[in-house]
């Protein structure tokens, strides 16, 4: 894909958290490929540095859901590659694969940490120099189970309810204030290692209920990633567009 022409995302600087791998490595790609400059935010220091370099960008260790960490980070891409135009916040875990009265208190924290807390101290860091600027693009990665609720995925499908939420809430706070957009996804089962941690039941469920018949790809997730924070996606913005293969129907 050319970086020039329709959707080209030529001057943007864009993080993206968890890009280490699977999704995530498969939207810096794709965003890369249009034209931005890349960071990868990844727990993984060498899988960012490794997907970093392949794009000419910046890989560095990151853990999302600590504040400091965080900040630490924002303020390095700025140095290194100016002011952050886009945020694609990916990062996240499936968590136990587990009925509620099998789960404990540090089983949720854990995975409310990374995958809710996150995405509130990432757009914390980033939205102020957004609104200076009166331009961004902030896109949250949440999942079909926050519409629905997956069995055995509480702690999941209830955090990923609450990235949708935040999301909406987020985009009507800097509505009006600039072109800044924010917008979730919600994909269904997508073929990527996190599925490793998921038992196979839970998956079988899972793709039984897509019509289409089968698990997304991570280019199709990628695609419509670089549509929402393209400079044409101005007019869009506090909605959670459903990639679920048909799954989902409102």
């Amino acid at each position: 894909m050319p970086a020039q022409g329709f959707f080209s995302l030529a001057g943007q600087i864009a993080v993206v958290t968890g890009g280490g791998q699977g999704i995530g490595e498969g939207i810096a790609k794709r965003l890369h490929s249009a034209g931005a400059r890349v960071a990868i935010l990844d727990l993984n220091e060498g899988n960012a540095k490794k997907v970093a370099q392949q794009l000419g960008g910046l890989g560095m260790k990151c853990d999302v859901s600590s504040a400091d960490s965080v900040k630490q980070a924002v303020a390095a891409v700025q140095r290194e590659l100016g002011d952050i135009t886009i945020l694609v916040n990916n990062a996240g875990v499936s968590g136990k694969a587990a009925y509620i009265w099998e789960l404990d208190e540090k089983e949720i924290d854990s995975v409310y940490a990374i995958n809710l807390r996150s995405v509130f101290l990432t757009c914390r860091a980033v939205i102020t120099k957004m609104l200076e600027k009166r331009y961004g693009r902030i896109l949250n990665v949440a999942s079909i189970a926050g519409k629905e609720g997956n069995p055995r995925l509480l702690a999941y499908s209830a955090t990923k309810a609450g990235v949708i939420c935040l999301s909406k809430s987020l985009a009507k706070e800097v509505a009006g204030k600039g072109d800044i957009t924010v917008n979730s996804i919600a994909p269904a089962v997508v073929q990527t290692p996190i599925l490793d941690s998921i038992p196979q039941e839970t998956i079988d469920y899972m793709v039984s209920r897509i019509p289409v018949g089968r698990t997304g790809k991570i280019e199709e997730i990628a695609a419509l990633v670089h549509y929402l924070v393209s400079p044409e996606a101005s007019f869009t913005t506090g909605q959670c567009y459903d990639i679920s293969g048909g799954r989902a129907t409102y």
